[in-house]
């Protein structure tokens, strides 16, 4: 907020218009959007001025919203960009009709990409892509085509791609697809890659989330283990196919125990729990009343700040059968358990399992 403040002053030693004085004073309580359209440029500019016409366009006629459009058409292009003008764009977008949201798009055409990438014109462009008519969307949206992975890595332009695949019909966003294949596995370990590939899981069809998917699960051990990976995996879990979940047990099937003691992958086991079937249950009962590194696998969770969240998920998400065999393997090492901070709460929390059971019996 500083920083703005300070960007917003920054305007006086250009020197401010009477009325934006007048405005920023308090002193404007009767002023109306005709007054400002001479000046609309440095009103739009201007902390104040742009609340004022964002304020006053929420309640204009279609007339006076068409007055402030004409009036902002000729640096419509450098208000994208602005710190305060951008918002302006975006109530534009936002109440002009579908003439005037066109005009809007023909300043933003072949430059989309560079507004993709600044701080501020891409939030114009995600605002464009929400609500611009098909046609007028997918002529934007394709000028990315080639700068995809450019524009995946960027702080700014991750948004726009992730907009895109969410507002976009599939094949208008199949270039998207195509040019961050052979990347998936790298895109889902890097921070701003990671979001975008959790938003092909959840929007893409079928089709084309097949390839991304097989690239993913190749590399799968690893992504479980890495700070971004692990967000991935656990949306392959969530939104996947029940096979690409027996998939995901597949690859750590055989380190159920350590990966649950890792700071990453334990979150993974946690999801896998919580959409676990039958096969997945018996892998982590059987992982659970093994051996861990010379110990009780169990007393290995139960000692470790990840592993006792995944006890505690199993504990939640097992019924029946499955959740006494559970109890009965932590109660069987209760001695040992109750030495550690993480047991006792273990054993705790099933003492108020067992409470309800216990009072209905009665």
């Amino acid at each position: 907020e500083n920083g703005q403040g300070a960007a917003a002053d920054g305007g006086k030693m250009q020197g401010r218009c009477p009325l934006l004085e007048e405005l920023r004073a308090g002193r404007a309580a009767s002023m109306q959007l005709r007054d400002m359209l001479p000046f609309c440029s440095q009103f739009c500019r201007d902390q104040f001025g742009s609340r004022f016409i964002q304020s006053k366009l929420d309640g204009a006629g279609e007339r006076e919203t068409a007055a402030v459009l004409a009036a902002v058409l000729p640096c419509a292009e450098e208000l994208m960009r602005d710190l305060f003008g951008n918002y302006v764009v975006q109530k534009l977008l936002e109440r002009g009709s579908g003439e005037e949201r066109a005009a809007l798009a023909g300043c933003m055409r072949g430059r989309v990409l560079a507004l993709s990438l600044d701080t501020y014109g891409c939030r114009v462009v995600q605002r464009a892509v929400e609500l611009l008519e098909p046609d007028l969307q997918v002529a934007l949206v394709r000028e990315l085509e080639g700068h995809v992975m450019a524009c995946v890595q960027d702080h700014n332009g991750n948004h726009v791609v992730q907009k895109c695949i969410e507002r976009s019909a599939p094949e208008a966003i199949q270039f998207i697809m195509d040019d961050c294949r052979g990347q998936a596995a790298l895109l889902a370990m890097h921070p701003y890659g990671c979001r975008v590939i959790q938003r092909m899981l959840e929007n893409c069809t079928p089709q084309q989330i097949g390839p991304v998917l097989s690239e993913i699960m190749e590399r799968a051990e690893d992504l479980v283990q890495d700070q971004y990976g692990n967000y991935v995996m656990q949306h392959v879990l969530e939104h996947g196919r029940p096979a690409d979940r027996s998939a995901v047990l597949t690859r750590v099937q055989g380190r159920l125990v350590a990966m649950s003691r890792h700071k990453y992958a334990s979150n993974v086991v946690e999801k896998l729990l919580q959409f676990a079937g039958p096969d997945t249950r018996q892998a982590v009962l059987t992982a659970v009343a093994g051996e861990f590194e010379g110990q009780p696998a169990v007393l290995a969770l139960m000692r470790d700040g990840y592993g006792n969240y995944v006890v505690q998920r199993a504990l939640d998400v097992f019924q029946g059968e499955d959740r006494e065999r559970l109890i009965a393997c932590v109660r069987e090492h209760a001695a040992a358990a109750k030495r550690f901070t993480y047991g006792k709460h273990i054993l705790a929390y099933i003492d108020r399992l067992d409470a309800p059971a216990a009072s209905s019996s009665t």
